[in-house]
């Protein structure tokens, strides 16, 4: 399920701020925490529905667009996940960094925030690696010598 979903339906923005940091307490009401809070979460929801719609229909109205032009289509969906690649090395480093030092390394006592913020961040940018690499598919530009880039 979408983190956007969970943090503006069920179970909701105080969850999922409780859920930032791992911890065996239940999670305070949503009237507990700061409107700033609360606004921060739901816009970080935003962000997190963002990053879907751009893998669902901007990756795919390429395709569909580009079709005819596989180097178009590869130097666009590439430039896209460069940016979201440095994105996943940020944000898996500020999540590590931000948690408690008794937590950082206590792999099994992460709940499923924390391994979504830095196991499926770091498996989404693995990904994002092996594409570059050219891993499961055929190149047209990255990867390429620069020679058969100046005659294309």
């Amino acid at each position: 399920m979408s983190p956007a979903l969970l943090i503006w339906f069920w179970p909701g923005a105080s969850w999922f701020h409780h859920g930032l940091v791992p911890s065996s307490s239940v999670a305070p009401p949503l009237n507990s925490l700061d409107p700033r809070t609360i606004l921060a979460v739901w816009q970080l929801g935003g962000c997190y529905m963002l990053l879907g719609l751009i893998s669902s229909i901007v990756f795919r109205a390429i395709r569909d667009t580009l079709r005819s032009d596989p180097i178009a289509q590869e130097r666009i969906i590439g430039a896209a996940l460069t940016a979201l690649a440095i994105a996943d090395v940020f944000h898996i480093i500020t999540t590590f960094i931000g948690l408690p030092s008794n937590l950082r390394y206590a792999i099994v006592e992460w709940n499923a925030t924390t391994h979504g913020n830095i196991t499926i961040t770091t498996f989404l940018f693995v990904v994002r690696c092996a594409w570059f690499l050219g891993i499961g598919r055929r190149r047209y530009y990255y990867g390429q010598s620069q020679s058969n880039k100046k005659r294309q």
